[in-house]
């Protein structure tokens, strides 16, 4: 398929609002592509070059961006290269005009396609393949002298195109693309190419959450074109190490009683306040034996140099293991807070926030074990399986738990855990498999102290949608107010609260800092906002706070039908995308 025609499909995916309208453009979509090109089509859908556990980056920012277009836009009046005092040509004043263009759309996916038309370039007809393969080899361009030839490169591929497709192009290369739909809608949208409706969307589900990769579930589906033979082909899609599992997500439930009644046998873990990582081995990979990913599949090996001493101490050819990373202070040996266990989140510097802040992995299963996926194996027997591969060292670590079908012990085990300083405990169903996301009731957990009343009964994680200009002493920072919501049943962020007060002289210019790097002039398709609750500055959706509330009431003014009564912000939720946001379900069912 031409990219042009790839483009003209993201042009009417961007103007339409409904789920079902949207599957059922990319089921068409999907239909007609190549199976060479379906990867490739698959990731650029979602403005990526791969997926996210693999973290390809372009490194080219708006201001490279704008040089790129000048070059493209001819000065009426002069020549379009003018030379300055080194003999190299300026094109300053393209620039400049890009640039007020870029003040008065707030778009630079819209200033390409105005500057390529403008410029009335001839395009040449490119394969998705072939304009695949110019930005991978952008994105890998790195070393001495690479921003001058990302530039180059970006003119040249910004010469080859036509309006539409330069719009698009600049929007995957700066991360904007985001045309309103999931890696669940990409799913419908296979089982609706090949059977005209969701009816596979089930066994779809199923396989991504064993294997997190869009792409290659994409082209692995579309070849079966026998129905049985395609379910068939679907029971078999295994884990594979080094690609993620979809981690398991805990419910939520209020009383160890009822627990106790939903689950009979059950496993109690602390809910440690770390980072969720999931560990994948491979002895057999010489040059990355050890990889890591979080909760939101983004690799982090970086992060845990730490881990490459214990490969000789876990029993095992290959096997993914799954944890929870938290900080510990070496001094005294106490587990430290969530913001400073994620500091270690970061491309620079690991050697010494390392000494700074040392890890300790909390490991509670097992989801693969020398070529065996365990993932439907009953999680009694992956503990036992999970006990013999590796002991307690200064690393890695067991979590230790309490096996009981007694609402009581449960009870005191939970106010145990709280009176130790951790955040609770996680509840599992000992006779469980393990269930991707929070499906069922084999997870669940309890975070507050159990009784409690006039509050939620958890904090919720929702999405930045936007900031209101601050009044009196705030109007120094810029940001008075967020606005902020959760996700419906077909995956619109719907307006939930106002957050403005208890935020810190520091927190209010993060949070500040954070939205700029999102903002957009025009609302974002996936949000639904009422009239009265349109905010100065809009953002789009990537950025996930934790939020804290008193409690939940009815509101014709909110988009959600309810909103929280004095939110307040507990702390940036960097480990989380947005699609991993509270859901308006789960808000809804924290009711006490």
């Amino acid at each position: 398929m031409q990219f042009s025609s790839f483009s003209e499909y993201l042009q009417k995916l961007e103007k339409i609002s409904s789920r079902l309208e949207m599957t059922a453009v990319l089921a068409e979509l999907l239909h007609q592509l190549e199976t060479d090109e379906t990867v490739e089509a698959c990731y650029l859908l979602q403005g990526q070059l791969r997926p996210p556990y693999q973290s390809v980056e372009f490194q080219i920012a708006v201001k490279t961006v704008i040089k790129a277009l000048g070059r493209l836009l001819p000065e009426e009046g002069r020549k379009t290269e003018v030379a300055n005092l080194f003999g190299e040509s300026d094109f300053s004043h393209q620039e400049e005009k890009v640039g007020k263009m870029y003040k008065q759309m707030g778009d630079l996916g819209l200033v390409a396609e105005q500057v390529v038309t403008d410029a009335h370039l001839t395009p040449k007809h490119l394969s998705i393949a072939r304009v695949y393969g110019k930005l991978f080899s952008v994105a890998e361009d790195s070393g001495v002298l690479s921003q001058s030839r990302k530039l180059s490169a970006l003119v040249e591929i910004l010469r080859e195109l036509e309006p539409v497709s330069a719009k698009f192009v600049v929007r995957i290369i700066l991360g904007r693309l985001r045309l309103g739909f999931s890696d669940m809608t990409m799913i419908d949208a296979l089982s609706w190419a090949m059977t005209g409706g969701k009816s596979e969307h089930d066994a779809l589900e199923d396989a991504y959450q064993k294997k997190a990769d869009i792409g290659k579930l994409a082209q692995f589906y579309l070849q079966q074109t026998d129905a049985k033979k395609r379910m068939s082909a679907l029971a078999h899609y295994h884990v594979e190490v080094g690609v993620p599992v979809i981690p398991a997500l805990c419910q939520r439930l209020n009383s160890a009683a009822e627990m106790i009644e939903k689950m009979h046998e059950v496993i109690a873990e602390p809910k440690y306040d770390g980072l969720r990582v999931q560990i994948h081995i491979n002895k057999k990979n010489i040059e990355t034996p050890i990889r890591t990913y979080t909760r939101n599949l983004e690799e982090t090996s970086h992060m845990f140099p730490e881990l490459q001493s214990i490969l000789q101490q876990v029993k095992c050819t290959t096997c993914i293991l799954d944890a929870e990373a938290i900080g510990y202070d070496p001094q005294t040996g106490h587990l430290l807070p969530f913001q400073q266990t994620v500091q270690r989140k970061r491309k620079h510097g690991i050697g010494e926030k390392a000494k700074e802040v040392p890890i300790r992995f909390y490991v509670f299963d097992l989801l693969e074990l020398d070529g065996e996926d365990l993932l439907q194996v009953p999680l009694s027997e992956r503990k036992e399986k999970l006990a013999k591969i590796f002991k307690d060292n200064h690393v890695l670590y067991h979590s230790i738990g309490l096996v009981t079908s007694d609402p009581v012990e449960l009870h005191h085990y939970h106010e145990q855990e709280l009176g130790e300083g951790l955040e609770g405990i996680v509840v599992k169903q000992l006779s469980s498999v393990y269930q991707s996301g929070r499906r069922g009731w084999s997870w669940v957990k309890m975070k507050e102290t159990e009784g409690s009343s006039g509050k939620l009964s958890d904090t919720i994680d929702v999405v930045v949608m936007g900031y209101y200009f601050g009044r009196g002493k705030r109007t120094e920072f810029g940001i008075g107010a967020v606005l902020v919501g959760v996700l419906n049943k077909e995956e619109k962020v719907v307006t939930l609260a106002k957050i403005g007060t208890g935020l810190t002289d520091e927190v209010l210019r993060e949070t500040k800092r954070r939205c700029d790097v999102l903002k957009t002039k025009q609302q974002p398709a996936q949000y639904e906002v009422g009239k009265m609750l349109v905010p100065d500055v809009w953002c789009l959706p990537g950025f996930v706070i934790e939020v804290a509330a008193d409690e939940l009431t009815n509101s014709p003014q909110h988009t959600a039908g309810v909103a929280l009564r004095f939110p307040r912000l507990v702390r940036f939720r960097d480990d989380k995308t947005w699609q991993q946001a509270t859901t308006l379900k789960e808000v809804v069912g924290m009711r006490k």
